[in-house]
């Protein structure tokens, strides 16, 4: 077929888009952990001598970071001064890791694809699963520093209450189960916010748990516990169950509704949340969809298949999906109660 030289043109303005993003992702995983956003934004202007000498760095690496960091549109040059400076909308989303809109996490997680993309290039020759637990551990860091500060921005000021009668209950004092829970950041925003209550973290991942234990610990809560358990054996009885983030990821989502259907008191409420995603494929295709989509191919959905089932939902599966699932494992009553262009929120009851 005939190429069109101004659709290709298109197409190759996009790669270098696209292939520019990818090789910043490094630096701005240098910037974070050298300190380097976190000093632009608390200093203001400066120049390349004067970063490297508050953060101790080299002046000649410095010089070529903030070149690229310019040109990426992530800082602002004073071609006068031959200063630097970074805007607060991107101090923001690069320097205060407890804000609303920290990146740094996300990029941590892109850069664990491009560590593991030899293991899933060969799990899609084979149709084999990686497991959650196999890959690089910068996933599992860059996915609590991503996820944390949406959590501590909405779970306690907007979804709970979104849920029926969840937040007086919390405040009374209820039985949570936060499954699924990572490093515990919903678990301990949660224990955080409603000392009344009692919180136990339950995941199969060991690491992930001894690192929840040692972020409880810091925060100083006693109302919260954590334990490795599977989505389909952790024990105990609960007014609140809660899965963030992490039903598409089980091998076998139907028997983990199943099971925390054993798990609820009389009256007790199960909240998923999932990311967000229509219901057709057709409507996510958009930079959101991309994210999700891509981190599905790489993580999620290989994820799933290295378990029993191997159901691989997949990070889009989508409100319709989602409902079938809990209702297929014994829920009668799923409604949607919140949804944001990051996530869905769902509440299920008997």
């Amino acid at each position: 077929m005939p190429v069109d030289e101004k659709k290709l043109e298109a197409v190759i303005g996009k790669m270098l888009g696209d292939v520019g993003a990818a090789m910043s992702g490094a630096l701005v995983l240098v910037g974070d952990k050298l300190g380097f956003y976190k000093a632009l934004a608390e200093a203001g202007p400066l120049d390349a001598s004067e970063l490297a000498a508050r953060t101790k760095t080299t002046e000649r690496y410095v010089r070529e970071w903030l070149a690229a960091q310019a040109a990426a549109g992530y800082l602002d040059y004073d071609s006068k001064s031959r200063r630097f400076s970074i805007t607060p909308e991107h101090a923001a989303v690069l320097s205060d890791p407890n804000g609303p809109a920290f990146f740094p996490g996300l990029f941590q997680v892109a850069a664990s694809m491009m560590r593991d993309e030899p293991k899933i290039t060969e799990a899609f020759r084979t149709g084999q699963g990686v497991g959650w637990h196999e890959h690089d551990p910068i996933l599992f860091h860059g996915t609590e520093r991503f996820f944390r500060p949406g959590y501590a921005q909405s779970l306690v000021t907007s979804w709970i209450p979104a849920i029926e009668g969840l937040q007086q209950k919390l405040e009374r004092g209820a039985d949570v189960a936060d499954v699924g829970c990572g490093h515990g950041a919903s678990t301990i925003l949660m224990a955080s916010a409603f000392p009344k209550s009692t919180f136990r973290g339950f995941d199969y991942h060991q690491p992930s748990i001894d690192r929840a234990i040692e972020l409880a610990r810091d925060a100083g809560l006693t109302n919260v516990g954590f334990a490795r358990a599977s989505a389909k054996d952790y024990s105990g009885s609960y007014d609140l169950v809660a899965f963030f983030d992490c039903l598409h990821d089980m091998g076998d989502p139907v028997g983990a509704a199943a099971h925390v259907l054993t798990t609820l008191k009389p009256e007790g409420t199960w909240m998923v949340v999932e990311p967000f995603a229509n219901d057709r494929m057709e409507s996510n295709m958009n930079p959101i969809g991309r994210l999700f989509y891509s981190a599905s191919a790489m993580v999620c959905v290989p994820a799933s298949i290295s378990q029993e089932v191997g159901s691989a939902l997949g990070a889009q599966a989508g409100e319709g999906r989602l409902t079938q699932v809990i209702k297929d494992g014994g829920f009668t009553r799923v409604r949607t109660a919140v949804t944001t262009p990051f996530n869905l929120v769902l509440e299920a009851r008997p």
